[in-house]
């Protein structure tokens, strides 16, 4: 045998016991056991009727999602057939997987009329690892990116709802220490031409409504250590409409609060009386609130033409103007906030209610206590005097602030 003819065999053994190897290492079935491993616990499982590896790549055939009844107060399971869903770049070491990229089969349903489509979802970034201890960071199942490509809603033939995109990111921290979130919906569309009741078509027409289009915005963060979560953003912002930004902050969301409630939930299954294993459910809940602490939370609306509209369309009604009818609604305030009995907040909302209707920019509702405030003594206060809960949380009403 001369020494190329050599090398050559050389080499496609060596190739073909290293692409045997990588064969024998992946397991597709010990992948949808990894998966159930950290999803079961918050009542989702996975199932496939096959698998097929090539490669790096692994295919899970007729794969389905089964929700657990537990979680979604039904009678009974739900389940959520996936179709064919491909793995890329699967790698496997002492039985924990890593896959760079899973894909999911376009979705094409049609009811009736109607119909929804969806494609090119995926998800980005995931582990699995064979034995992940309960209340650590790998025992939550969080991908680097989750994506759904465009969505298109029919209904008689016609498009009454679409989006381009969805998108979320997970980052976590070099040290482990902290998860910062992002994700947004973008060109939403819809056609509410169409409405059923003609009632509601003229008050459509009148607001300026018939398609609406914009998007969807949020940011958050969760530091690990304290639980503490914060949504900084969570944003509805629609043409001609306005932009609803809500922010809220609690801290006592551990890693350790998750695998309480994951218990929970998981006890809650095993219950064969679905009805009790709610109800337990719920109280266990109520009692893990008792380690949550509320510190604070806004709600912001910002104006892009839809409250001179509707001023206008209310008037009509009345035989007025959007601007007489605005004068009206500022002499109706004291009246009605009246009955909240306290004085100090009614001011400020009847100053804001003035300032926004005599110059609509925007409008704003924060409640920030001075400190963090445990969910208990919230929930306790709200039942108990509602008034001293106001001055508690330190309720803030303005109107057009910068």
């Amino acid at each position: 045998m001369n020494r190329q003819r050599l090398i050559g065999l050389l080499l496609a053994g060596a190739s073909f016991t290293a692409l045997a190897h990588n064969a024998f290492a992946l397991d597709g079935q010990e992948i949808v056991t990894n998966f159930n491993k950290l999803t079961s616990a918050n009542g989702v499982t996975l199932s496939a009727e096959g698998t097929e590896v090539d490669g790096d790549t692994v295919t899970l055939t007729g794969a389905k999602l089964t929700v657990s009844a537990a979680t979604t107060q039904e009678p009974n399971d739900t389940v959520l057939p996936l179709g064919d869903v491909t793995l890329e770049g699967v790698t496997e070491e002492e039985g924990n997987y890593t896959i760079e990229k899973a894909s999911f089969a376009d979705i094409d349903v049609k009811e009736k009329e109607g119909g929804v489509t969806a494609k090119d979802i995926y998800l980005e970034g995931l582990y699995l690892p064979a034995n992940a201890e309960p209340g650590s960071l790998d025992s939550l199942m969080m991908p680097e990116t989750v994506h759904i490509g465009a969505v298109v809603v029919t209904d008689k033939g016609k498009e009454v709802a679409s989006l381009d995109e969805v998108t979320a990111n997970y980052t976590l921290s070099d040290d482990e220490s902290k998860i910062d979130m992002d994700a947004s919906v973008s060109g939403i569309k819809i056609d509410a031409s169409s409405a059923p009741d003609p009632k509601a078509q003229d008050t459509i027409k009148a607001l300026g409504l018939e398609t609406i289009s914009g998007d969807i915005t949020m940011k958050a963060d969760w530091t690990l250590a304290d639980g503490k979560m914060n949504l900084t953003e969570y944003a509805f912002d629609f043409d001609n409409v306005g932009r609803l930004d809500v922010t809220f902050s609690m801290s006592g969301y551990t890693l350790d609060f998750v695998k309480n409630m994951q218990e929970a939930l998981k006890a809650a299954e095993a219950n064969p009386n679905k009805e009790a294993g709610q109800q337990a459910l719920g109280m266990a809940m109520l009692g893990l609130m008792q380690q949550l602490s509320y510190n604070g939370a806004s709600i912001r609306f910002e104006d892009a033409g839809i409250t001179a509209k509707a001023l206008d369309y209310a008037g009509k009604q009345q035989g007025v103007d959007g601007k007489q009818f605005a004068q009206s609604l500022k002499g109706m305030a004291p009246m009605m906030l009246a009955q909240l009995n306290i004085p100090d907040l009614q001011a400020q909302i009847s100053s804001a209610i003035n300032a926004y209707l005599d110059d609509p920019k925007s409008i704003e509702v924060s409640a920030t206590p001075g400190q963090p405030l445990p969910v208990p003594q919230i929930m306790g206060a709200a039942m108990g005097n509602p008034a001293d809960l106001a001055k508690t949380l330190n309720v803030q009403v303005k109107a057009n602030a910068e």
